[in-house]
C-alpha cells in the first residue's frame, strides 16, 4: 500500500505540502563524463541502435534508464518519461494512441506496474504527445493534470482553432482532466519522493508546459529539464507576422527558460536534444549549456521565420 500522497485539490488548483529536504548538488560535469557506469550505458546504446533510421511517432523503442529514477519509455520518435518512487510514479507525455501498448510494455519491462502511476502530465496538447492519454489513463487509473490552456483540447479532442497548426493536427480521443496545474507550483508525490515543477512555456501551443525535477544516483543528483517544443511551426497559409499575440509568448518563453536548472536536457522529440547519441555515449549526457543553446537556436529560428515573412510581403 502506498503512503498518503502529499498532494490535493483546492478550488481547482494545486496545493503542495511542505518541501522535501534539499538534495545534494549535481556532480561536476567532467566527473559524469568520466564515469563509465553512467555514460555510456548498455541500455542507452541498445536504445540508440534500435531507433537508428527509425523516427516514427509509433515506432516501438526499448526502455532505458536516463539517470536515477528517470526512465525513457517512449517511441523512437516521441519521448515519454517515467519518474518512479516507492510511493508511486509520474508519467510525462503519452505519444500517439497506438503507442500506448508499447509504452505500458516498456514500463513493465523495467519492473514497474503501470497501475502504480499516479499522475500523467504532458508537454503540449497535440496528438503526437497527448494522443495516448486516454488509453494510458484507462490502463493505469492515473489522474491527468494539465495547464488550463490545454484542458479544452484534451477534453474535446479538438485542437484550439487559434493554434498555428490547426487543421493539420489529428483529433485526439477526449479524456477528462482531473486538475489544473499552475506555473511554478510543483507536484509533490509522497514525502518528497518526487518533486516535479511545471513551467508555462507557451508559443508552440497555448498550453505548452516544460518540466524540471531532480533525480539522484546515490549521493549524486542531476537537474533534469524536459523542455517543450519551441519551434514556430504552422500550416502553410499561416503568417506569424500577422499574429503578434502568438509571437509574444515565444519571446517570454525564451526569457523564462534561460534560468531553469538544466544538467540533462530532454525534449518531446528526442532528436531535438540529440538524445539517442547522448544515451549511447557519443555525446555528453550531462551538458549544462544544452538548455540555453536550445533556446538560442529556437530564438534565431523564429527571427528567421519573421524575416522571411517580411521579405515575402515586401516582394508582393
Amino acid at each position: 500500500m502506498f503512503a498518503r500522497l502529499c498532494i490535493w485539490m483546492l478550488a481547482g488548483s494545486l496545493a503542495a505540502c511542505a518541501p522535501a529536504q534539499p538534495l545534494s548538488g549535481p556532480l561536476p560535469a567532467d566527473q559524469y563524463h568520466d564515469a563509465s557506469s553512467l555514460n555510456p550505458r548498455a541500455e542507452g546504446r541498445r536504445l540508440a541502435t534500435a531507433c537508428a533510421g527509425r523516427n516514427g511517432w509509433g515506432d516501438a523503442a526499448p526502455p532505458a534508464r536516463i539517470f536515477g529514477n528517470s526512465y525513457y519509455v517512449g517511441t523512437c520518435g516521441i519521448s515519454v518519461i517515467l519518474i518512479t518512487s516507492d510511493q508511486g510514479h509520474i508519467l510525462i507525455d503519452g505519444a500517439v494512441a497506438p503507442a500506448a501498448p508499447a509504452i505500458l510494455a516498456n514500463i513493465r519491462a523495467l519492473g514497474f506496474d503501470p497501475r502504480d502511476i499516479r499522475f500523467i502530465v504532458g508537454s503540449h496538447e497535440h496528438d503526437d504527445h497527448m494522443g495516448g492519454f486516454a488509453a494510458l489513463k484507462a490502463a493505469t487509473g492515473a489522474q491527468i493534470w494539465v495547464r488550463e490552456a490545454a484542458r479544452i483540447a484534451l477534453e474535446t479532442g479538438e485542437v484550439d482553432a487559434a493554434d498555428p497548426q490547426a487543421g493539420t493536427i489529428p483529433q485526439m480521443t477526449p479524456v477528462a482532466v482531473h486538475a489544473i496545474l499552475r506555473d511554478g507550483e510543483p507536484i509533490r508525490l509522497g514525502e518528497g519522493a518526487i518533486t516535479l515543477t511545471p513551467h508555462a512555456t507557451p508559443g508552440h501551443t497555448s498550453g505548452s508546459t516544460s518540466w524540471t525535477w531532480q533525480s539522484c544516483e546515490g549521493p549524486n543528483c542531476a537537474n533534469i529539464a524536459y523542455i517543450d517544443s519551441l519551434t514556430a511551426r504552422s500550416r502553410d497559409d499561416y503568417r506569424f507576422s500577422d499574429h503578434p499575440e502568438r509571437v509574444a509568448p515565444y519571446r517570454a518563453t525564451f526569457t523564462a527558460l534561460r534560468s531553469v536548472p538544466c544538467d540533462i536536457l530532454l525534449t518531446p522529440h528526442p532528436e531535438v536534444a540529440n538524445f539517442f547519441a547522448r544515451m549511447a555515449g557519443d555525446a555528453p549526457l550531462i551538458d549544462r549549456d544544452a538548455c540555453r543553446a536550445l533556446v538560442e537556436r529556437s530564438r534565431a529560428a523564429l527571427d528567421a521565420r519573421l524575416a522571411r515573412e517580411a521579405r515575402q510581403e515586401a516582394a508582393q
